[in-house]
């Protein structure tokens, strides 16, 4: 897929607020500074599109990118943050859940997983409740680069074995790498074939 335009749109806290229309959207979430700011730019190949920060915890909105003029890409906030406090806490989750169970248009949902780090509990309590709702969602291991790829393996490995303890079937599970420009083609790639099986 080629990306020909990717423009900002609108940034809310109330899912009843979003696009209207019934173009299929794929929204990206994942735990604080897990680098999806940077993937996101990375995939529309506009820097400073979405708001990158060394800062964790800076998405508190829900944001939508018109990609093609065909399809939604949606930033949503990250979840789990320690530091803003059971209130603001809340109402994260509050705006997160309202719009993973809201919106209709929601075609698939990307969690990333920073592949450096074990299986945490936030991120598999997460995909738990997706699945008792039937979200449908794939996994995108991030910063690929930063370790080697029998690490990688290896902690994918573990990641897989912890899922299967109560999943049936894995999810659809791609890899990427923000800084070395590498996943781009596979992720877009899903995206491209969902979007033609649902014009069929």
């Amino acid at each position: 897929m080629e990306i020909k335009s990717a423009e900002f749109v609108i940034s809310n806290t109330d899912v009843r607020k979003c696009p209207e229309g019934t173009r299929p959207e794929y929204a990206f979430i994942g735990r604080s500074n897990v680098g999806k700011s940077s993937l996101i730019n990375m995939l529309t190949a506009k820097r400073g599109l979405a708001m990158t920060s060394q800062k964790p915890g800076k998405t508190v909105l829900i944001n939508h990118f018109l990609i093609n003029d065909d399809w939604f890409l949606v930033d949503l906030p990250g979840y789990g943050y320690a530091q803003r406090g059971k209130e603001g806490r809340e109402n994260i989750r509050r705006i997160i859940e309202g719009y993973i169970l809201g919106r209709e248009q929601l075609t698939c949902l990307f969690v990333l997983l920073d592949c450096r780090h074990e299986p945490q509990k936030i991120d598999l309590e997460f995909m738990e409740w997706l699945g008792e709702n039937g979200i449908p969602f794939a996994i995108i291991f991030t910063k690929i680069d930063k370790i080697s790829k029998g690490r990688l393996a290896a902690n994918v490995e573990v990641y897989q074995k912890r899922l299967l303890e109560t999943w049936e079937e894995l999810p659809p599970i791609l890899y990427s790498s923000s800084e070395k420009k590498e996943g781009r083609d596979e992720i877009l790639g899903y995206i491209e074939e969902i979007n033609q099986s649902l014009g069929d």
